[in-house]
């Protein structure tokens, strides 16, 4: 299974968004610089995380993006299908049945068995990314961080953060 550079952008900029202060918000400009990657790819991510209910977007000059649930709310699993969308990566088109002299439909009645095993290794696959959490990938980080990491995000936030202003 090969997943878009979009989940990956996606699941780094929720992380990142998820150590901001509470007010704190970033621009897609700023999320793009930070992870070096295209402001209008990410862009789009950012909007379908928004429209996932990830993540808050504020509209304005000194507007950004902010988580809309917490940390711990919020699965690797919710991030992928937000970004890649809800279908199953394995989509049996009944091939089975096509080709020369193809069988009576009486012996298709069984679901293919390509497709179960497929469909069960899905169902595993979402169960694992569902199992881990924005606030455990943030607390694996704290720990292997000897504080160069803290610090980078922290000096980027001093150059960058905006903050979520009561007319919002």
């Amino acid at each position: 299974m090969k997943l878009g550079d979009g989940v990956e952008q996606a699941i780094h900029s929720v992380t990142l968004m998820a150590t901001l202060p509470a007010e704190g918000l970033l621009s897609a400009a700023a999320l793009a610089e930070f992870h070096g990657v295209s402001t209008s790819y990410l862009l789009k991510h950012l909007q379908a995380l928004s429209g996932a209910g990830i993540v808050n977007a504020v509209s304005g000059p000194s507007g950004g993006y902010q988580l809309a649930k917490s940390a711990e709310e919020i699965s690797l699993l919710d991030i992928v299908l937000a970004v890649e969308g809800p279908e199953p990566a394995f989509r049996c088109k009944e091939i089975r049945r096509n080709g020369p002299k193809p069988l009576a439909k009486r012996y298709y009645k069984a679901p293919c068995q390509i497709n179960a095993a497929m469909l069960r290794a899905e169902q595993a696959y979402r169960q694992a990314l569902r199992a881990v959490t924005v606030a455990q990938l943030i607390a694996e980080v704290k720990n292997d961080d000897d504080g160069s990491l803290a610090k980078r995000s922290c000096a980027f936030f001093d150059l960058n953060m905006r903050q979520l202003s009561s007319k919002s």
